[in-house]
């Protein structure tokens, strides 16, 4: 086949003779301009691509469930069985320092739910970016009950943040994360021109109304099954894969550059409370950011028993300011600094309220309501939050692991239709597929050609492996179909 074939394999007459001079039978429905492309898009990324994508979403799957295995493996540490009041946050503090007293206090996030404990955090220069050391306390004695390496905003344990690495870069480094990437990139383009060739393949069931048919399999063709189910399941999930390409190519490498130049152009990004005290000398970093954020490494603060002597002050202050979810308080690292009280990501939470407060006098420094985030800053938020599994806890997990289900079905079908349709002649091995027929792209509307050649330039600049692998699949193109013509013609 070739990018300017007509039609694929499966959709070729098999009995019909053909119209003298190639025009269409009166009456024939016309297919849609993009067909042709769409074919040879969907082809050549889902045969090349898709081995990618399937990796994406076995480990996918593993990651969507990894806070349920985490919360079953870990709950020696998540979980107590004690009940009672809640001792003061401060003694709850003084007791994690007391086992670590070799490490620099960084925040600590006070128990959530009844039955949760509370974890009190360490910076330790010996982790890596975004880790840090967390002794978990018992709220309700104030006794530690462990510790563990902690990462990201989400506050992964170790099996979780393996499982998260696994898929984000198959633990090989900077360079893996190019496989994540490409799929990534390339998933909302094979699922879109899957649309397209989907709609085109309703459209021409005459005696049937497309509309239930869009969502469902025609069990009336045998020999199409495979294709039926694959067009299908691939409408059924398609909102929630278009919607895990978007947000997985904000954690990219290439692509995701972009997309945080366009966030800031636009003023899309993350806003966050300002830590420093009025009348301060020099301004503080700000706490706040996304997913993978980088690394802790603020120093110890000036006097750290009188920081956590003011804890339950400051605690109490952002609880009567709205803070009264799951929240992390961020020790000051100077004396001109406040603290930063932020809520965190978990199951059933919508918002990020954050204030900051003055330890001395328990006053909010500076506050930032949810509400005030921008738009697309709120739907970048809950977008990480249900691709991370915690946007409405467990529901969500299973979700999207109904999701990588579908998705792996969906590819697999994709190779054994290949596979049964692949080329054992000697003279067509090298086209992949179906013979080519050519000539498609020179009939075609000027405009609309001119139209997809510069989407392709925009598209290949702000998501440059889409680019370059689109490059690579013309010059395949081309190359087979020279190959093609080179090969003698047999009868």
């Amino acid at each position: 086949m070739s990018i300017t074939d007509t039609r694929p394999a499966e959709d070729q007459p098999t009995s019909a003779p053909p119209v003298s001079g190639g025009r269409p039978r009166p009456g024939a429905r016309r297919g849609l301009p993009l067909h042709p492309l769409a074919l040879r898009l969907h082809f050549y990324a889902g045969f090349f691509v898709a081995p990618f994508i399937l990796i994406a979403a076995l480990t996918g799957a593993l990651y969507a469930i990894a806070p349920t295995i985490e919360g079953f493996v870990s709950r020696d540490l998540l979980r107590v069985e004690t009940t009672g009041p809640d001792q003061s946050l401060a003694a709850q503090v003084d007791a994690a320092v007391a086992t670590r007293p070799d490490l620099a206090l960084a925040a600590v996030a006070p128990a959530p739910a009844d039955g949760d404990t509370t974890r009190v955090l360490f910076n330790d220069p010996t982790l890596g970016a975004s880790e840090r050391l967390s002794v978990f306390v018992d709220p309700h004695t104030a006794q530690p009950v462990g510790e563990s390496v902690v990462y990201g905003s989400g506050g992964a344990l170790p099996l979780r943040a393996w499982l998260s690495e696994f898929h984000r870069n198959l633990h090989l480094g900077e360079p893996g994360r190019l496989y994540s990437e490409l799929a990534a990139s390339w998933l909302w383009v094979i699922a879109l021109f899957g649309l397209v060739l989907w709609v085109h393949r309703v459209r021409k069931r005459r005696a049937r109304s497309a509309a239930p048919w869009l969502l469902a399999p025609d069990l009336s063709q045998p020999r199409r099954r495979k294709m039926n189910w694959h067009g299908a399941i691939g409408i059924w999930i398609l909102p929630v894969v278009l919607l895990l390409s978007a947000t997985g190519m904000t954690w990219s490498t290439y692509a995701g550059e972009n997309v945080t130049m366009l966030r800031q152009e636009l003023s899309w990004t993350t806003p966050a409370v300002s830590a420093t005290l009025p009348g301060a000398a020099a301004p503080a970093q700000p706490a706040g950011g996304d997913h993978h954020a980088a690394g802790h490494s603020t120093p110890a603060p000036v006097d750290p028993a009188a920081r956590i002597a003011q804890l339950d002050r400051v605690y109490a202050a952002a609880r009567v300011q709205g803070v009264t979810h799951g929240a992390e308080i961020a020790i000051p690292a100077t004396p001109e600094q406040a603290f930063v009280v932020k809520e965190i990501r978990l199951p059933g939470t919508y918002t990020i309220d954050a204030v900051a407060v003055d330890g001395e006098t328990g006053a909010i420094t500076d506050r930032l309501s949810y509400a005030d985030w921008p738009l697309m800053a709120k739907l970048t938020n809950w977008g990480i939050a249900f691709h991370m599994g915690l946007l409405f806890g467990l529901p969500n997990q299973l979700l999207l692991l109904a999701i990588m289900v579908g998705l792996i079905t969906v590819l697999v079908l994709g190779y054994l239709m290949w596979w049964q349709r692949r080329p054992t002649r000697k003279a067509t091995r090298l086209a992949l597929a179906a013979p080519p027929r050519r000539g498609v792209l020179r009939r075609t509307s000027p405009w609309l050609t001119v139209a997809l050649v510069l989407a392709a330039i925009a598209v290949g600049w702000f998501i440059p492996l889409v680019g370059l692998s689109l490059l690579g699949f013309l010059i395949i193109d081309v190359a087979l179909g020279l190959a093609a013509r080179a090969q003698p013609s047999t009868r």
